[in-house]
């Protein structure tokens, strides 16, 4: 047998092990195995656990990294393959400035976008909640509204308290500018005495959310992916049409 041949025989093992070390890989930083289905027009992205930012949580936490959402949406908006973005919250909150970074992509892709709150979507994971094109809550999932807080070291001085603020502001705009709550009735969610121990703020449940307009339906994921792929079709006959819907 020649040396030719004998490459031609290692090829195969060889494409396998970079699957299998690509698989492992995906896995190890992602935290997520790949799609079931590549040839799908649908991308589904998952944001579980803690939203981690600037700094690095322990490693016994479950947590999704921002610098690994924000190069993935990138990717699905520059993809011609993909058509919709699917967006699936269980998520105790996390990093404002990370959260927000993401609600911020979402809300600004070109392509149709759902989201899907399963479990939770609490605190800086409303905002992602609401970025989407269409919004959707599990009947048994809730969402906690409170203030933003800080942790570690705080220096008590004016400035500080001005910069909460302004932050606060800026979780209170994004959310009432991409759902139909008004802000009087978020920030009086968001301030609410008596209802959670050792904080104030609210913890709504499925219905109460959609009540609320946080949220636009209740439903599970047979309804977010008709719905995308409702959208998908309305966002194809204006591009046929001459406009994008």
């Amino acid at each position: 047998m020649s040396y030719k041949d004998e490459l031609k025989l290692e090829e195969p093992q060889v494409q396998e092990d970079k699957k299998k070390s690509a698989l492992v890989e995906s896995i190890q930083q992602l935290g997520q195995m790949p799609q079931v289905a590549p040839e799908s027009n649908i991308f589904c992205m998952t944001i579980i656990g803690q939203i981690e930012g600037h700094l690095v949580l322990p490693p016994q936490n479950k947590t999704t990294k921002y610098e690994h959402l924000i190069p993935q949406l990138v990717a699905a908006e520059q993809n011609a393959k993909i058509e919709g973005i699917l967006i699936v919250l269980n998520t105790v909150g996390g990093d404002v400035e990370a959260g927000l970074a993401i609600a911020e992509m979402i809300s600004s892709l070109s392509k149709p976008s759902v989201t899907l709150v399963l479990g939770g979507g609490h605190s800086i994971g409303v905002p992602i909640a609401v970025a989407g094109g269409k919004s959707f809550i599990a009947e048994t999932a809730t969402m906690t509204i409170h203030p933003i807080r800080l942790n570690g070291l705080v220096i008590g001085v004016p400035q500080t308290f001005e910069y909460l603020d302004k932050m606060q502001e800026r979780v209170v705009r994004f959310v009432t500018t991409h759902s139909n709550v008004t802000e009087a009735k978020f920030k009086e969610l968001m301030f609410k005495t008596g209802e959670l121990a050792r904080d104030i703020g609210t913890t709504v449940i499925g219905a109460d959310a959609v009540r609320y307009g946080l949220i636009d339906e209740i439903g599970g994921i047979g309804d977010a992916i008709r719905e995308l792929n409702l959208a998908i079709e309305r966002r194809k006959s204006g591009i046929a049409g001459g406009t994008i819907q």
